[in-house]
């Protein structure tokens, strides 16, 4: 996702949105290799809730970036959806990591 985000907005003029959206999607894929590198699930788990938060936060970007603009609807839609899949499996990691650590199946 985060190689999309750069490619979308390589010729934006924002500097500033531009920063902060290229930003929030690298976060994503940033926070869950530093918690997968931590020494408990516990800090994992930290992570990944983080990396969801900037996925989300990119999300919204998005629809910013529609609405000023900055990339046409059906680009905007596709990102959009990537990052709610990418919400999606990272929650469903949260509860498996969490189903481990209760003994839940």
């Amino acid at each position: 996702m985060a190689v999309e985000i750069y490619i979308a907005f390589s010729e934006c003029k924002d500097f500033g949105f531009r920063n902060q959206i290229q930003d929030a999607s690298v976060s994503v894929m940033n926070n869950i290799a530093e918690g997968f590198e931590r020494r408990s699930k516990a800090e994992f788990c930290r992570f990944l809730d983080i990396a969801k938060g900037s996925s989300g936060e990119t999300r919204s970007m998005l629809y910013l970036a529609h609405d000023i603009g900055h990339i046409k609807a059906n680009q905007a839609m596709e990102l959009i959806q990537e990052c709610e899949i990418l919400s999606k499996r990272i929650a469903s990691l949260m509860n498996m990591l969490h189903n481990i650590n209760t003994g839940r199946q």
